[in-house]
């Protein structure tokens, strides 16, 4: 996994650069998704590993994936990644490429868990509170985990903040242990 993340970095930066230069961000955000999700198909991935297959092949089924116009410089993107027999890190790409982007968009999207669903008031003041923190525009993306008795775990890139009751109670256990 960590070689695969390796490959496509230099591939996602370039991307990025690219789009930046066009202004496009996220009609590049689009292709290199599309591609990403085609190149994991199961059926795909066989044709894009297998030596019967020519690189001129498995641009064409790519390109017909993607939506890429002929000649644009994701279409040429696509065809430098399948000469160099790189399409497999195609995810990798796109998940580097999209860390790339909200960070250019000073943007984050953060998970919150919760027992239970939450409601437009309690999303506004948790998106004011992180936006206010973290200095970002944030994107919720909820969800509602039972396991968790009460209160809410937020999930914000590397950063967890874990306010739940499952959470106060294990910590209680082991102070009284």
């Amino acid at each position: 996994m960590s070689e695969a993340i390796t490959t496509a970095r230099p591939y996602a930066q370039a991307a990025f650069d690219e789009a930046q230069k066009q202004g496009d961000l996220k009609g590049w955000s689009e292709v290199l998704l599309a591609a990403a999700e085609a190149a994991a198909n199961p059926e795909v991935a066989m044709l894009i590993s297998s030596p019967r297959a020519t690189g001129k092949q498995v641009e064409e089924v790519m390109r017909a994936l993607c939506g890429v116009k002929p000649g644009s410089t994701q279409d040429n993107f696509i065809r430098l990644l399948a000469e160099n027999r790189r399409l497999s890190v195609l995810p990798e790409i796109a998940a580097l490429y999209e860390v790339l982007r909200a960070e250019a968009e000073k943007a984050l999207e953060v998970t919150v868990s919760s027992a239970f669903d939450l409601d437009d008031a309690q999303k506004r003041k948790i998106t004011d509170a992180l936006t206010k923190r973290m200095s970002r525009k944030i994107t919720l993306k909820c969800l509602i985990d039972r396991q968790l008795v009460g209160g809410i775990v937020i999930r914000a890139g590397d950063q967890v903040i874990d306010g739940s009751v499952r959470t106060r109670l294990v910590e209680m256990a082991n102070a009284l242990a």
